[in-house]
């Protein structure tokens, strides 16, 4: 019987460790040991330290985080091989540049602000400030080295975390600049654009991003095969998530919508009381989501059964299997905690720079160039994926090249779907997280949305719940994916949006965001009449010299005429 000892800090001895590998693993031809794809499995039954079994996991877990019986990665290796991880790395330099735009453009606003008093301000007179579209065009390049770094962070932390627990670490990486996005709202109190922003984002990640990976990843296999385990769980929680969405609205709609409920000054339906209604059913809902997510999660790491914990199900694809194992022999590049401090700084500078993104892209808005439901919806939530897709486009680039050239890739059989798990935590965790952080704010946010938004998401659920069904994908579900997108953008050009959800989610209280949306309508059907009236001035002055025109060139043809005629009766008596 094999003996298995371990010393008092948790690290087994050298003479246990060798017998331990030699009987499970095996030597290779090099006598160097292998590592087995359970090394940080206690497998033997007869082992005297063997952990209960509900602390198995957890056991497993700290042998893998801290490497037990394997060498560390020195930290100046690991920052070389950050700094080396991607070419895209050189786009770093644009985030300085990015905030010297983004400063020079708030010193320049300021000295307008007191202008004529630059020297008592401090304010250089000949500042000038950059195009907004220049800023916005070097955050957006900046944020694509900061994405490629969260995703090769997330990929390296995968080795010391296992592949579930990686793969959530990655989901809340790629969630982040969406969610900063989401808090810049909030923090300027923009709720009703925050509102159409959430809808976008869910939308975009169940449609557009796995529909362009369906699409790419199909090409050239029949089908690809995802994860039933998760496939099913997720069809329950995205279906649980979107339709909380209906609950606040179908009460908002219930209720008693007759002259009550129109718009107008001290209306007995739109008041402060009736809001807090909804505020308080939106804080109940979104702490019912929230353990919903949390038994989620607990449900996919330690499924029930003996010793499940942070383990690949036997349900799953063969090739989740291969790279599970793949995780578990191979050696990580970077040091663990080294890619996470690298990652705690990262995301403050992405946050830093996301809210230079939005307020540089704030001119497309400020001009009027789009309504603000397609700005909130489609444009934001695109941007802000807009460097995560740049990269993705790149390395397709890449792919096609290395096709063209006779060396392609071999096809992989397992779908990419992490932006379905995106949505999912996005709708049952950012979601609740955002409307418990505007209560803690004092921002009046809810989860009433808007009806045809609120329409957009469901659809969206149910196509992608349809798509997924039966855990196999096609390159032609992929394609129904991004149809079904761009008939939401289309149609969203054209909203305008329910004024009742901008009385409903304003800052202000009730009445008073009444006042200013009477005040803006007659500000523009005044702008209007005054457009009108202007036009139709125009049209009786440009009349008007026309007729005068008109007359001046038949009196001009009459004496004309009148002189030819005189002429000829002169000639007609020889008068001439």
């Amino acid at each position: 019987m094999s003996t298995y000892t371990e010393k008092p800090n948790g690290i087994e001895t050298n003479g246990a460790r060798q017998r331990t590998r030699a009987a499970t693993n095996g030597d290779d031809d090099d006598g160097h040991t292998s590592h087995a794809s359970n090394e940080y499995d206690i497998e033997r039954s007869d082992n005297p330290i063997q952990p209960k079994s509900h602390l198995d996991g957890a056991y497993r877990f700290k042998r893998r985080f801290l490497r037990t019986g394997k060498p560390n990665i020195g930290v100046l290796t690991s920052f070389k091989r950050l700094a080396l991880s991607s070419w895209l790395n050189t786009f770093i330099i644009f985030i300085p540049l990015a905030w010297i735009g983004h400063f020079l453009n708030v010193r320049a606003h300021h000295a307008e602000a007191h202008e004529g008093s630059a020297e008592e301000h401090k304010v250089h007179p000949d500042l000038k400030e950059w195009p907004p579209v220049l800023t916005f065009v070097f955050c957006l390049l900046a944020l694509m080295p900061l994405e490629r770094l969260f995703e090769y962070g997330g990929e390296q932390m995968q080795h010391y975390l296992g592949k579930s627990l990686g793969d959530l670490l990655k989901i809340t990486l790629n969630n982040a600049i969406e969610a900063t996005l989401a808090i810049i709202l909030l923090k300027k109190c923009e709720l009703r654009l925050m509102q159409s922003t959430v809808v976008g984002v869910i939308v975009l990640h169940l449609l557009l991003i796995p529909g362009v990976s369906f699409v790419v990843g199909g090409s050239r296999v029949v089908h690809q095969e995802l994860n039933q385990h998760i496939t099913e769980l997720n069809h329950s929680l995205l279906t649980i998530g979107v339709l909380t969405l209906i609950i606040p609205l179908a009460f908002f709609t219930a209720l008693d919508r007759g002259e009550n409920a129109q718009i107008v000054a001290n209306s007995t339906f739109f008041t402060d009381d009736n809001r807090a209604i909804y505020l308080h059913i939106s804080r109940g809902l979104a702490v019912i989501l929230l353990l919903v997510y949390i038994c989620s999660r607990i449900y996919i790491h330690n499924p029930p059964g003996d010793d499940n914990a942070l383990k690949q199900p036997e349900t799953a694809p063969e090739e989740l299997k291969r790279h599970e194992r793949h995780l578990l022999e191979a050696d990580p590049e970077v040091n663990q905690y080294i890619i996470i401090a690298t990652l705690i700084v990262l995301i403050a500078i992405m946050a830093a720079t996301a809210e230079w993104l939005v307020e540089s892209i704030e001119f497309v808005r400020e001009e009027g160039r789009v309504t603000e439901p397609w700005f909130g919806t489609i444009l934001l939530p695109f941007v802000s994926f807009a460097a995560d897709g740049a990269v993705a486009l790149m390395y397709f680039a890449a792919y096609l090249f290395r096709h063209f050239l006779g060396k392609p890739k071999p096809p992989t059989t397992l779908a990419e779907a992490d932006a379905i798990d995106l949505s999912i935590q996005f709708v049952l965790f950012w979601m609740p997280f955002f409307v418990l952080l505007g209560w803690w704010m004092d921002r009046p946010f809810s989860l009433l949305f808007d009806l045809f938004e609120v329409s957009l998401a469901i659809g969206a659920c149910f196509i992608v719940n349809y798509v997924t069904a039966d855990a196999k994908t096609n390159w032609a579900e992929g394609v129904a994916l991004l149809a079904f997108y761009f008939m939401i953008a289309l149609a969203m050009w054209f909203y305008t949006g329910q004024p009742e959800m901008e009385i409903m989610s304003a800052c202000s209280n009730v009445a008073q965001a009444i006042t200013d949306l009477l005040a803006a309508e007659a500000s523009g059907h005044g702008a209007a009449a005054e457009h009108a009236t202007s036009a139709a001035a125009e049209t009786v002055a440009h009349a008007t010299s026309a007729t005068a025109e008109t007359i001046a060139h038949a009196t001009d043809a009459a004496a004309a005429t009148a002189s030819a005629t005189a002429e000829h009766a002169a000639r007609a008596l020889g008068l001439i």
